[in-house]
């Protein structure tokens, strides 16, 4: 897998401390534990096609 990218992730403490022990749980790393969220839903709900552009998540912020 390529590994080119680097995002900084902000969250709360208490959720920072869940996705570690997920992560240790499952004897993976955070970064993996995240990467498998994605083929998780997609198979859930259905494949996620496209990535959204910025300026629909500026609103959030």
């Amino acid at each position: 897998m390529e590994k080119d990218k680097h995002i900084g992730l902000r969250i709360d403490s208490e959720t920072h401390k869940k996705l570690k022990s997920l992560a240790e749980f499952d004897g993976h790393s955070m970064s993996s534990v995240i990467r498998q969220a994605i083929p998780q839903h997609e198979h859930k709900h259905s494949e996620l096609k496209q990535s959204y552009p910025f300026s629909i998540f500026c609103h959030y912020l």
